[in-house]
């Protein structure tokens, strides 16, 4: 079996009224994905939305670069944290973990 430790999907926002580009693309590692579909409805929302925002500011106010883990920044939205990689020269936000609070920075 073949396994990517590659992104499963990008996407980039654009600005609905001109259909021009803005900010940075995101793209979500495969766990980082596979953890957003378990978390239930409501949450799974609001993380989105919050993911969503990064690709606008990818480092709003309240993110935190992570020690340890090299480039890593952080940013929370309720009892979850969203884990990502910002690529400024690239343009590209990478989402690495979606998980609670408790275990989202424990290796698997």
């Amino acid at each position: 079996m073949v396994r990517s430790s590659g992104p499963i999907f990008r996407y980039q926002t654009s600005d609905q009224k001109s259909g021009t580009v803005m900010g940075y693309e995101l793209e979500y590692e495969r766990k980082a994905f596979k953890s957003l579909r378990r978390i239930g409805q409501p949450d799974q929302r609001r993380i989105v939305s919050r993911i969503e925002g990064l690709a606008d500011e990818p480092r709003p106010v309240g993110a935190e670069k992570l020690a340890g883990l090299g480039d890593a920044w952080r940013v929370r939205q309720g009892d979850f944290r969203i884990v990502y990689v910002i690529d400024d020269s690239a343009r590209i936000v990478t989402i690495t973990r979606v998980g609670n609070r408790k275990d989202v920075y424990r290796e698997p």
